[in-house]
């Protein structure tokens, strides 16, 4: 390159040059200075982050594992391990069990065996008691002797209508705990069947604004093209352009939709809700059972009303318990040991007497009659009186509130299956009406307002018809939870 080829001036482009002399030195005087050991450092230091930048893209390259299928079946089945309310209503069904046996021992007999080594200072002087005729008075006149041993054991029962219906009261109570576990359970199914099939739409509903926006792009290229041949006016690409605008934003909301119910629904699955997974979508829609076979399913299985019979049931036994304090009771008491001034099972041996027998048996027979305890057992037959009251009247409402949810969902049932169709036929009009706008279109018969309003027409369809599917799948699943079979 010569010198008047070049913008710079002569001067210029002499102390340039001059500069770059000088750093071309530098740079060849510190490779000079600097070691062949530094030199083959420097270079192993550069091989190693090569290879191990090589080794994080391949690692970033290579394929991540296929998303989890989750049926709907087994949705319900990772929530009921993962969902704490359910843990919660479980456990009280356990703990009730419990109880149960706990209140069944209080109608067995106790056995203890006691032991005891009793000393009372003698206050010097001798009775005539003991085993041998004279012992040394104890200070304590209660006490028999200065030396006392005992080891017995004891068998005890009390026999009593009050602790009969404690524990008929406390098996109602267990069959009620049983019964609201089912009911949580078939609440979280409701749940997970909501939160399944609402993501399925989100999905399909995300699909629709995708191919409401690609239509969106070719409209608007149509418009830009027919504009270049004058063939239409700028206003239509003007439309063209706004309704694209919209497309791109239902489909960012349509996207943000998708993934709210994805983590909604992978909280109830998975320990981590950002796990991959992929959802059957399970194929035709099942048919709508008879009304007479669910009605009758819905009558012989229902947590609902168990519940409310065991809650009536448990309100009668207690009445009946406090009742039971107007009442006596009978005590059972056995006991066998020794309770002597040696601990072994003789005595010592008197001379002209032979020897006492310390091992031995005593029984007792209490009979408690209760006179007077200022009315508590009166107002306590009162409370458990009016809390039968209430069970009664939960009863009642729990009838006629199964009777009115089964007319309610099999209607709803009946109705979104009936809507199928009509959603369907919906979608293949507006898909043909589309189809013919935009042909009139580009022969120049129809305006760019009637093909916008033909794609809004599609669009809405589509995503109705995915609302009815879900619609459909959710009356049928709650009719399904209603009578059991889910």
């Amino acid at each position: 390159m010569q010198l008047m080829d070049m913008d710079l001036d002569p001067l210029e482009f002499l102390t340039a040059r001059r500069r770059a002399l000088v750093g071309l030195g530098i740079c060849l005087a510190f490779s000079a200075g600097v070691p062949l050991q530094a030199q083959s450092s420097l270079q192993g230091q550069m091989q190693l982050s090569a290879q191990v930048s090589a080794q994080t893209q391949a690692g970033s390259a290579a394929p991540s594992a296929p998303p989890v299928m989750i049926s709907l079946d087994e949705a319900i089945r990772r929530a009921e391990i993962n969902d704490p309310t359910y843990a919660g209503a479980v456990a009280s069904g356990k703990t009730a069990a419990y109880d149960r046996g706990i209140a069944r021992s209080t109608l067995l007999p106790g056995v203890i065996f006691h032991n005891q080594a009793l000393y009372t200072q003698p206050n010097g002087l001798v009775n005539q008691g003991g085993q041998t005729g004279s012992q040394a008075a104890p200070i304590f006149i209660a006490n028999n002797a200065v030396h006392e041993y005992a080891s017995q054991a004891e068998v005890t029962e009390t026999i009593g209508l009050a602790r009969i219906a404690s524990y008929q009261r406390v098996d109602f109570l267990a069959a009620q705990a049983a019964a609201e576990q089912e009911i949580a359970r078939r609440g979280l199914v409701a749940t997970v069947v909501n939160s399944y099939y609402s993501l399925l739409a989100a999905d399909q509903k995300y699909t629709v604004t995708e191919r409401a926006y690609d239509e969106a792009q070719n409209f608007d290229k149509l418009t830009r093209e027919l504009e270049q041949g004058r063939e239409v006016a700028h206003a239509d690409v003007l439309k063209a352009d706004l309704q694209m605008q919209q497309r791109s934003r239902d489909r960012d909301d349509a996207r943000l939709n998708a993934e709210r119910a994805r983590l909604d629904l992978a909280v109830l699955l998975f320990p981590d809700p950002r796990t991959a997974f992929a959802l059957e979508d399970g194929g035709a829609q099942p048919a709508l059972p008879s009304r007479g076979d669910v009605e009758a399913a819905a009558q012989k299985n229902n947590p609902q009303l168990r519940s409310a019979l065991a809650a009536v049931g448990a309100s009668q036994k207690e009445v009946v318990a406090a009742k039971a304090g107007y009442l006596p009771d009978v005590g059972l008491a056995a006991v066998y040991g020794i309770d002597a001034p040696q601990f072994a099972l003789s005595g010592p041996l008197v001379p002209g007497a032979g020897q006492a027998q310390n091992l031995g048996y005593s029984a007792a027979v209490t009979l408690d009659i209760p006179v007077w305890d200022w009315f508590a057992t009166h107002d306590r037959v009162k409370q458990s009186e009016i809390r039968r009251q209430v069970a009664v009247t939960q009863l009642s409402y729990t009838q006629k509130r199964l009777i009115a949810q089964f007319d309610e969902l099999y209607s709803e049932a009946v109705t979104a299956h009936d809507q199928l169709q009509s959603l369907s036929t919906s979608v293949n009009t507006a898909r043909e009406g589309l189809r013919l706008t935009s042909l009139r279109y580009k022969a120049g018969e129809s305006t760019a307002l009637e093909v916008v309003d033909a794609q809004n027409q599609l669009t809405f369809a589509e995503s109705a018809r995915a609302d009815g599917i879900v619609r459909y799948r959710m009356a049928l699943a709650n009719l399904q939870t209603l009578t059991g079979t889910l």
